[in-house]
């Protein structure tokens, strides 16, 4: 703790040097002179020695001079400015994203709850980022619009359910929405990242060719590949992903492709993306003054206010 005004301190003797040098008040003259003592025997015991009140005045004062010094202590704050960076997450909602190929503390876990996980804790601390929400299966749709409430947007992620946009898996449409929408947008920065675990089946275009359109208006996009087998290694495997399409698109939106294949690869890429998309919160907290001089300043304003009242007593 520290004081503001340390040199109001210099107060506290000031009673006791009005009472001892200030001239005393001139007696009133009457004409008939009767000594005190003759009225100190029928005076009250708390008017002839107000110790209580006494100590109430001081304690007045001492509460009084502590707020004039202004105690405070120092405090931080993290300080969450608009970036200036609009983000959508498109997230595919196909048919095999129930798929349980992932596994947590031993336990078996579908891709979308993993995806779930990582994808809600991502989105929630990008306070001072404006996020949005594409989902798609056999046709894209916005379920929430790029915003600074990311709570709502981390929400959304965990509520999304597969069947509600088809379980097909229109890549191409969910890219070219989400560039749609970050279109509309006047930041500084625009960025898709784009979450899928299979091959464009439904797109009335390219995957390619959507990218070619966000990178020929600034927008980057990111792509995650995810699943344990992809068309290169496994063509013949069910549900594998198109790796290959991914870092196409995201070489021609220029951007970073993501091959996760598990859990840690999972966490390794929020972490990559961190890195790649800075996060406003890792600014360095504000520090500031806070004061406390309101506490002593109450406490004075009691005081006297009990001297009043015994007083009228």
């Amino acid at each position: 703790m520290s004081f503001a005004f340390p040199l109001a301190f210099l107060l506290l003797p000031l009673p006791w040097l009005v009472r001892q040098f200030l001239p005393a008040r001139a007696a009133v003259t009457a004409p008939l002179g009767v000594g005190v003592g003759a009225f100190a025997a029928a005076l009250p015991v708390k008017m002839r020695d107000d110790r209580l009140g006494m100590a109430l005045a001081i304690a007045a004062w001492l509460a009084l001079v502590l707020a004039l010094a202004g105690p405070q202590v120092t405090a931080t704050q993290d300080v969450v400015t608009a970036s200036g960076r609009d983000i959508i997450l498109a997230l595919d909602l196909s048919g095999s994203m129930v798929k349980e190929d992932f596994a947590l503390d031993g336990n078996p876990l579908s891709r979308l709850d993993a995806v779930k996980r990582v994808a809600s804790r991502f989105v929630a601390s990008r306070k001072g980022d404006r996020i949005g929400l594409v989902i798609f299966g056999d046709r894209a749709y916005v379920a929430q619009p790029p915003t600074f409430d990311v709570a709502s947007v981390a929400h959304a992620v965990e509520a999304a359910q597969i069947g509600v946009s088809g379980r097909s898996t229109a890549i191409s449409d969910g890219l070219g929405l989400a560039t749609r929408r970050l279109l509309q947008s006047d930041a500084a920065s625009r960025v898709v990242i784009l979450l899928t675990d299979g091959v464009d089946t439904s797109g009335k275009v390219q995957a390619s060719d959507a990218a070619r359109l966000a990178a020929g208006h600034g927008i980057k996009v990111h792509t995650i590949a995810l699943g344990p087998d992809d068309l290169e290694s496994q063509p013949q495997a069910q549900d594998a992903v198109d790796a290959a399409t991914l870092r196409e698109v995201a070489k021609l939106g220029g951007g970073t492709s993501f091959r996760v294949r598990g859990m840690d690869d999972l966490q390794a890429m929020a972490a990559a993306l961190d890195q790649l998309e800075p996060n406003p919160m890792r600014r360095p907290p504000l520090r500031y003054w806070q004061p406390l001089w309101i506490w002593p300043g109450g406490a004075a304003m009691a005081f006297v206010l009990l001297i009043a009242a015994r007083r009228r007593a």
